[in-house]
């Protein structure tokens, strides 16, 4: 399984690749060596990761896959309907899913997405407008909501509520 590191604002992320799909990106808080990618397409995440963090990208479009659940893939679906800049809250997202009663199960499957940044599930945020729970970190959910919000020309991310 071919792996690439690069650096970003807010640490060193990890990528890994598994035939011709990337399975795994998320950020490090230590410091593995940096190196150039092995494959074309760990250096197109590379680039294309490097344009997102400049403001230059909103959406990713290179192949993805990550194992997991029909439920788990449908929760990553739905998270990849978020727009860039635009916030949703895990009760909108049952809601959104029909399935209202799901906001525990949607919030685990959330927490178990393997496609940091790309699967957008720094843009689920509690009811209260409150960051919940972020595996990177509450400091990189906020950085990186911050960051569509500047990108975007406003004050602060916009909430879909």
């Amino acid at each position: 399984m071919p792996i690439a590191y690069c650096r970003t604002p807010v640490g060193i992320t990890r990528i890994t690749q598994d035939d011709d799909c990337i399975s795994g990106i998320s950020i490090l808080d230590d410091e593995p060596e940096v190196s150039p990618a092995p494959t074309q397409l760990l250096q197109t995440v590379i680039d294309q990761l490097a344009e997102y963090f400049a403001g230059e990208r909103k959406t990713f479009d290179f192949p993805i896959k990550q194992p997991g659940t029909a439920f788990q893939q449908q929760v990553w679906d739905n998270l990849l309907q978020i727009g860039y800049g635009v916030t949703m809250s895990y009760a909108q997202l049952s809601n959104q899913m029909n399935n209202p009663l799901a906001i525990r199960a949607i919030a685990a499957a959330n927490g178990k997405n393997n496609l940091w940044v790309v699967v957008p599930c720094h843009r689920v945020i509690g009811s209260d407008g409150s960051l919940t729970g972020y595996a990177g970190g509450l400091w990189r959910k906020q950085w990186l909501l911050e960051h569509e919000a500047r990108v975007m020309g406003v004050g602060q991310t916009r909430l879909n509520f």
